[in-house]
């Protein structure tokens, strides 16, 4: 029998709806219409053969283009991808020769040639593939699919041959399969399901099936193992020492040692063609910054220091430039090239509309602040000062828990902070980039300590000479739109004048059952199974504290929504009303996890700005 709660896209409310006010105009240069033109390009790889493989944003898909590794006009090669959110989506693969590029397209493999073609599906043989990884002779592939309830990696070809499986025990999920140069061996990540915070690296011999754990150690995420191009060492990233830093291992399990000492988290890294460098992104307390290892010494050096977030770098087959994704406070996402020696920088692509570039010298850049919460542990924030205050603030709590705010583009902070708004996103415990402990901090207590440090930030605004106390507002979305709903439910000083709750959960319990498998192991990292650790998710749920909210909600929510279901706003909403509270409540048929469609997401914003409008600025 099917019993699944049936959902329509809908609006409703209980009480007086927030109204647009006359008074208050768009600042000067923006619009919320701007706001949503821009068009992401993202997910880039460069291949042997000097041509760049991206994913483009549109208003409607998340189509994948090429383009010269020396700029030009981006040649589109899907025409029906579906949007994909920039953070759950799979980059590219050129394969080791450069002919050919395969990538994703509605949960299967999909491969063309680099001289161009119609999209080919070579993975028909499975329910879903993803995760392609080239042989390195450019023929095979290897995919990941689902079977015995685990993640598991087949060996195909590029003409979608009936697959070899390469792994079969359902002891864990199989991951981000490399092999080795001669193609003999493979190294990947094995995410066991007796230890959700164990990642080991394992090697596997393709001729005989042979598995060998080089790596792996209880409640340790060894991550991103890659081959050297000699083939000589196996790189990963490793959190023992309580940041992730790189490591070096030779197939045979000996030569353990750590390459890199920073005390910073190691994001991400690629091997030079010549395996003499490597190429790191180096998080300096949400600063991405790009560095350069000599790989028998050790010895780092920078590359780019710009605060913002590099990302995904790419070797020329040469060695004679670099490719790389860069985003800052005050510039959105594009490809950049810098040519080695010298370090000259040249931007590839351009997607920032000439009007929003015109507002480049009225954005605001971020302080790095910090403040204690309640226990006395300090909360790192990203402190965002309009140049003249309305005497309103928004704290804006991010998701995950297991994220990070970053210096990168954030065009709502800028929006909100140009109207005069005082922005104040923390990096609440749980969050990365400050070491394992603080990462960590939030395990068996969800909405209990994280919820303490979003309500001390509220404090730590009220100090602020230019922040009326009583109109400051708190809005999320995600793990931050559970922040929200815990904030308003579980304060009874009331620190929070209204919640704006994007895609939020309020019943860890039901959001549990409802939600992907990948999703409840995701939450099993956290707080344990529900069966063993009840108690710990009902003290988590704020679902039976609604009755203690005193402040208006804006509640948004998609309907094909797989990360959090949209059963958790139904339930978040129905129990809001019985208890007569003030709230607005809009679903989106079409929409998923985050907000993707361009009309879609101008309707949130509106609603966001004429709800936090309402209730935070004077009367």
């Amino acid at each position: 029998m099917d019993n699944s709660i049936k959902l329509t896209e809908k609006y409703e409310r209980n009480g007086w709806p927030s109204l647009k006010r006359p008074d208050i105009k768009a600042p000067e240069g923006w619009n919320l219409s701007l706001l949503t033109s821009l068009e992401r390009i993202r997910s880039h790889a460069l291949s042997s053969q000097g041509q760049i493989a991206c994913i483009k944003d549109g208003e409607t898909l998340s189509d994948v283009f090429t383009m010269p590794a020396n700029g030009g006009w981006l040649a589109r090669i899907t025409t029906d991808r579906p949007l994909a959110a920039y953070w759950d989506d799979e980059i590219p693969a050129w394969s080791p020769n450069g002919e050919w590029l395969a990538f994703g397209i509605n949960g299967h493999v999909h491969i063309v040639p680099r001289t161009g073609g119609l999209p080919k599906k070579i993975t028909d043989f499975a329910a879903t593939a993803s995760g392609p990884r080239w042989m390195p002779d450019s023929s095979g592939l290897i995919v990941t699919v689902e079977r015995n309830e685990a993640d598991q990696l087949l060996l195909t070809n590029y003409e979608g041959d009936w697959p070899r499986a390469l792994t079969t025990d359902a002891i864990g999920d199989h991951w981000d399969a490399r092999p080795s140069p001669d193609g003999k061996l493979i190294v990947f990540n094995l995410r066991r399901f007796d230890d959700l915070n164990r990642l080991d690296i394992v090697l596997l011999e393709i001729a005989t099936g042979k598995q060998t754990t080089l790596y792996g150690k209880p409640s340790t995420r060894a991550l991103s193992p890659k081959w050297s191009p000699d083939g000589k060492w196996i790189s990963f990233v490793s959190q023992e020492s309580g940041r992730e830093e790189l490591y070096l291992i030779k197939p045979d399990g000996e030569g353990l040692h750590q390459l890199t000492k920073t005390g910073h988290d190691v994001f991400q890294y690629e091997w030079s063609p010549s395996g003499n460098q490597l190429l790191v992104v180096l998080n300096r307390s949400g600063s991405f910054e790009l560095m350069l290892i000599e790989t028998e010494s050790g010895q780092m050096s920078e590359l780019r220091s710009e605060p913002g977030l590099h990302s995904n770098p790419n070797w020329a087959q040469d060695e004679s430039y670099i490719t790389f994704e860069f985003e800052s406070p005050i510039l959105p996402p594009d490809l950049y090239r810098m040519e080695l020696p010298g370090k000259k920088v040249t931007q590839l692509t351009f997607s920032n509309p000439p009007a929003l570039a015109a507002t480049l010298n009225k954005m605001a850049m971020p302080e790095t602040v910090s403040y204690k919460s309640f226990d006395g542990l300090e909360i790192p924030a990203f402190l965002f000062r309009p140049e003249k205050s309305n005497g309103s603030a928004i704290l804006y709590p991010h998701g995950g828990p297991k994220d990070q705010y970053v210096y990168g583009w954030d065009e709502l902070a800028q929006y909100f902070t140009a109207k005069g708004y005082t922005y104040l996103a923390p990096n609440y415990r749980g969050s990365t980039g400050y070491g394992q402990e603080f990462e960590r901090a939030n395990y068996n207590d969800w909405g209990v300590g994280d919820t303490q440090d979003c309500l001390h930030g509220a404090k730590f605004l009220q100090t602020f000479k230019d922040v009326k106390p009583d109109r400051i507002g708190i809005a999320g979305g995600s793990y931050g739109g559970y922040m929200t709903a815990c904030s308003l439910a579980r304060d009874p000083e009331y620190l929070f004048a209204c919640g704006v709750m994007k895609y939020g959960d309020s019943n860890l319990v039901s959001s549990w059952a409802q939600c992907e498998k990948r999703l409840r192991l995701y939450t099993e990292i956290f707080l344990g199974h529900p069966a063993e650790n009840l108690g710990i998710y009902l003290k988590g749920s704020p679902i039976a504290e609604a009755k203690n909210v005193q402040k208006p909600m804006l509640i948004l929510h998609g309907l094909l929504d797989t990360i959090v279901p949209p059963e958790a706003s139904e339930e978040w909403v129905e129990a809001l009303r019985r208890e007569g509270k003030n709230f607005e409540y809009k679903t989106y048929d079409d929409e998923l996890h985050g907000f993707l469609r361009r009309e879609n997401l101008l309707d949130v914003y509106e609603r966001m700005e004429r709800f936090l409008d309402w209730y935070l600025l004077p009367k």
